[in-house]
């Protein structure tokens, strides 16, 4: 499975960096590709290593004013114009996407892609992954969107909730037949 991980370029914290490693073994053993923002800083890098010494594909997908932090080994390094068109290169790539924690440019990616969800231009099964509680408020803004009448799916059908790496993968795993 091409599993898209939208997640932090920054250097961060053991609390994130930890759970990070070890969900990407994950996707290494599992034999699955990764498929991500293609920089090789921060914790890109820390997942990005995890998945490649796991025995996982990597296949990295950087924008051209990027190009600099880009990974210099991949199975596949694909550099963009710009943001969108990253955007719509990592969705194409991938079976499933994850979202890990991040900044606002992981948040623009999390709700376009919930977004062409939303209005069906893709069913792609997506986990949000809330690592240490980083999204728990943004988990209870979605929560009263649906119960609200914001959204015009149930949020079950937009996106899982998984408190850890392991989690996350089995929901995959299970929603591809995989297991």
């Amino acid at each position: 499975m091409n599993i898209c991980v939208f997640l932090s370029a920054a250097d961060l914290d053991e609390r994130y960096t930890g759970p990070a490693r070890e969900f990407a073994e994950l996707i290494g053993k599992g034999g699955h590709t990764l498929v991500w923002g293609g920089s090789d800083v921060g914790l890109m890098k820390v997942v990005a290593d995890g998945v490649a010494q796991a025995g996982g594909r990597l296949v990295g997908v950087s924008v051209e004013f990027l190009r600099s932090s880009a990974r210099a080994v991949a199975d596949e390094m694909v550099i963009t114009r710009d943001l969108a068109e990253r955007k719509a290169e990592l969705l194409a790539r991938s079976d499933a996407i994850v979202i890990m924690v991040g900044g606002t440019g992981t948040l623009d990616e999390a709700t376009e892609i919930l977004e062409f969800k939303k209005h069906g231009h893709h069913t792609k099964h997506v986990v949000l992954l809330n690592t240490a509680g980083f999204y728990d408020g943004l988990k209870q803004q979605f929560r009263r969107m649906d119960e609200e009448g914001f959204l015009p799916v149930p949020l079950t059908e937009l996106v899982f909730f998984a408190e850890d790496g392991a989690s996350a993968l089995a929901y995959l795993e299970e929603s591809a037949g995989v297991r």
